[in-house]
């Protein structure tokens, strides 16, 4: 595994583990990598220095939650828009079904009358996302991606 500083388009900068290099490089290509606090998929490595292990002390390999901000965590977030965005993140999953890549044909059918109407949130492509504007169905752009099922 390798650590890696991140940085988006916006400038933000974060850290993320990666099996290789080379795994970064696919994922980074795929479009799989996205900034952690506004979901920009331009992100590139930035500046950094390497961490070397010298197998003295397992626990001092491992980061620590202790509070100092010295250690970053990075499921804790640090900024006021950070905060911010995961307020958002955690009343859209508790008020809002999650429907994934059926995004589109589920807003159409509650726009339509088909389907009764309901708060729902998932993925949809800019050109989907103009088309069903267009059409009139209003919705908007998360800060966020969703969560990735693992079931």
């Amino acid at each position: 595994m390798i650590q890696f500083t991140l940085k988006c388009d916006q400038d933000h900068r974060f850290d993320s583990w990666f099996k290789s290099a080379a795994a970064f490089d696919a994922l980074a290509q795929a479009g799989h990598i996205s900034c952690a606090v506004c979901g920009s998929s331009q992100v590139t490595k930035g500046m950094m220095a390497p961490r070397v292990s010298t197998g003295k002390s397992a626990a001092l390999a491992e980061p620590q939650a202790t509070g100092d901000p010295a250690v970053p965590v990075l499921s804790e977030p640090k900024s006021e828009i950070e905060k911010a965005i995961s307020a958002l993140r955690k009343k859209v999953e508790a008020s809002s079904d999650y429907v994934g890549a059926d995004f589109v044909k589920e807003a159409r059918a509650m726009h339509a009358g088909e389907k009764p109407e309901r708060s729902i949130y998932g993925e949809a492509r800019l050109d989907q996302a103009k088309e069903l504007v267009e059409e009139g169905v209003q919705l908007m752009a998360l800060p966020f991606r969703p969560k990735r099922s693992t079931q």
